[in-house]
């Protein structure tokens, strides 16, 4: 009879998160439709943007948006070594090919989001940036600390 032993995952290898970084979320509000994003600086605490409620957005498409955003500030503010975190797997991989990949149809409704998308993506095909976007390992450090609280 063979044993299974469940294996725990060792989250000290992740380490902790970099302290001087800027954290960025995305919620969606089920009750509402609505979707709202923002980043903070980890180190202080403090918004250093938001954005929303936006009708008719997807959590995916804030969290995409939320980490263009903070490129933008960065590279506005001469922060071109600071570290961004997002807790999207999707919207980091979407950064990274400069392309918003959501399902979300074009209507009268979304041609708002649409536009912010195009928006978005038309400043990381015309700029460059040396900032890591980075996954916020949530299972190791609990939280990202710019959630919206919404669980």
């Amino acid at each position: 009879e063979k044993e299974t032993v469940a294996k725990v995952k060792d989250y000290t290898a992740l380490g902790t998160p970099i302290h001087d970084s800027i954290i960025v979320d995305a919620a969606w509000n089920s009750v509402q439709k609505d979707m709202e994003y923002q980043g903070i600086l980890y180190k202080t605490n403090s918004r250093i943007f938001h954005m929303g409620p936006l009708a008719n957005g997807t959590n995916n498409i804030g969290e995409f948006l939320a980490i263009v955003h903070a490129l933008g500030y960065c590279k506005k503010h001469s922060l071109e070594k600071m570290p961004i975190y997002s807790d999207s797997r999707n919207a980091i991989g979407w950064v990274k090919a400069k392309k918003c990949k959501t399902n979300l149809e074009v209507s009268a409704t979304t041609q708002h989001i649409h536009d912010l998308i195009i928006r978005a993506e038309n400043w990381l095909k015309d700029n460059t940036y040396k900032n890591k976007v980075l996954k916020w390992e949530t299972k190791a450090w609990g939280e990202n600390p710019a959630d919206f609280g919404r669980k």
